[in-house]
């Protein structure tokens, strides 16, 4: 499965009765709820990256690409859009590029 699967399968479960859809029921929840999540998900990735614990951080790592991308769908963001700006992005180093951000 790639990223691009993920976020067509997320967007037609959006439509989908929220009793029947765990996406479609947090994406009813409005936008903030999504991000909640999110954020949810990124904390228990990064506690498994601090043990060290391989499994635990691969299972944690795709609950945060899913809800990643449940936001995006949430605030009409598309995939695409992110891609292309990391897009842009290539080829400049990362510290330049935080700099241009911190003007």
């Amino acid at each position: 499965m790639t990223l691009d699967d993920l976020a067509t399968i997320i967007a037609a479960r959006a439509e989908a009765d929220p009793e029947s859809s765990w996406t479609a029921k947090l994406l009813a929840k409005g936008p903030e709820k999504c991000a909640e999540k999110f954020g949810e998900e990124a904390v228990e990735a990064i506690i498994e990256a601090v043990k060290a614990d391989k499994a635990g951080l691969t299972s944690e790592a795709a609950d945060v690409l899913f809800h990643l991308l449940v936001m995006l769908q949430s605030r009409g963001v598309a995939l695409s859009d992110v891609m292309a700006e990391l897009a842009r992005r290539q080829g400049q180093s990362g510290i330049a590029e935080k700099a241009s951000r911190d003007k």
